[in-house]
């Protein structure tokens, strides 16, 4: 970015430390898990440089703020409730996805059982809600700490229910494009969304701009999405980080499947719908599903689809207005985000 991020994230991660802070007595390991979590601690909860992930949402929380005219300092707390949002849902994720590792670590609850994740999430939750508080604090009139925390919650609810769609849609034969769109809204592109309005709204906006600001951010997290799923079936590995057609032997249904599995139905067919009725997939099963892939043109509709969500998310940000190297910082990242090498 033109914009060093490095001083804001560097505030982020201060003020993450802060909400955190191991409080004293036989509960402290409860904060030293959720601080394993966010790659502070090592398994024995000593200190260790481990990865934290990109902290995207705050600093697009921090960046809006400060686009839309506002002091970012001043939005800090609110940042950093919604990454503290964001990570209760990661330990959770774990847990129904069965994930035993995250950032190439061991997952809270693969260390210390199911039990124990379920409650430091619970608590990760709350340590959100109280760090939004101090907004106030910070020099907010107490309606606008309500209506971030309103627009917070909300965010969360729609993220549970994107969660909710997407464990039940692994139960479910058919899948509608239109149902996965739902999905991905709630769970991909919801919190980002709130970020960027939340920022906004920190920084006394208009209702329209704040409008623009949370456009800008689901239709970011959906185009991000789109391209997630196009880079876990032709992504290159040497990028990605994981195997070739990874998706596909997963047999997620994502959206070039998906589009795929409804051009079949459409020509009467059923062999993909076979392919992924089996209990498992193979290496020798892909030539055949990418060739389905290919005859319905699934790569080309995903690609077109994301094109027409980030034109949307620019469209947004110029609507939104706001100036300044914040502004080319949010177009940048945003443009970082959904550029990814296929």
């Amino acid at each position: 970015m033109s914009l060093p991020p490095t001083l804001y994230l560097d505030a982020i991660e201060t003020d993450l430390r802060a909400a955190l802070a191991t409080r004293e007595g036989p509960a402290a390991p409860l904060y030293g898990m959720m601080q394993y979590h966010v790659g502070w601690l090592d398994a024995s909860l000593a200190p260790v440089e481990a990865p934290r992930g990109k902290r995207l949402r705050p600093l697009m929380c921090l960046l809006a703020c400060e686009a839309a005219g506002g002091d970012w300092r001043s939005a800090l707390p609110a940042a950093s409730a919604v990454e503290l949002v964001h990570n209760f849902s990661l330990i959770h994720d774990d847990i129904e996805d069965n994930s035993e590792t995250r950032r190439h670590r061991p997952t809270v609850w693969s260390l210390w059982g199911i039990p124990q994740a379920i409650n430091t999430g619970d608590a990760m939750w709350a340590v959100a809600r109280q760090t939004c508080h101090r907004l106030t604090a910070a020099g907010h009139p107490p309606e606008r700490t309500l209506r971030v925390m309103a627009t917070l919650d909300e965010a969360c609810l729609a993220l549970c229910t994107g969660q909710y769609l997407d464990l039940a849609f692994e139960q479910q034969e058919t899948v509608s494009l239109a149902d996965y769109m739902q999905m991905i809204g709630g769970k991909t592109a919801a919190l980002l969304s709130a970020a960027l309005a939340i920022g906004a709204i920190l920084a006394s906006a208009d209702d329209e701009v704040v409008a623009s600001y949370a456009g800008f951010g689901r239709e970011l997290g959906v185009a991000f999405q789109i391209t997630d799923d196009i880079l876990g079936i032709w992504g290159d590995p040497e990028v990605t980080g994981k195997s070739a057609a990874s998706d596909i032997l997963a047999r997620k249904k994502t959206l070039p499947t998906l589009h795929a599995l409804a051009w079949e139905r459409a020509q009467g067919g059923s062999e993909l719908a076979q392919l992924y009725a089996q209990p498992s997939l193979t290496e020798g099963d892909l030539p055949r599903v990418l060739a389905i892939l290919e005859r319905a043109e699934a790569r080309a509709f995903a690609e077109e689809l994301a094109q027409r969500h980030i034109d949307r998310t620019l469209q947004h940000l110029d609507e939104a207005g706001g100036c300044g190297a914040a502004q080319q910082a949010l177009r940048e990242l945003a443009l970082s985000l959904v550029g990814r090498t296929i």
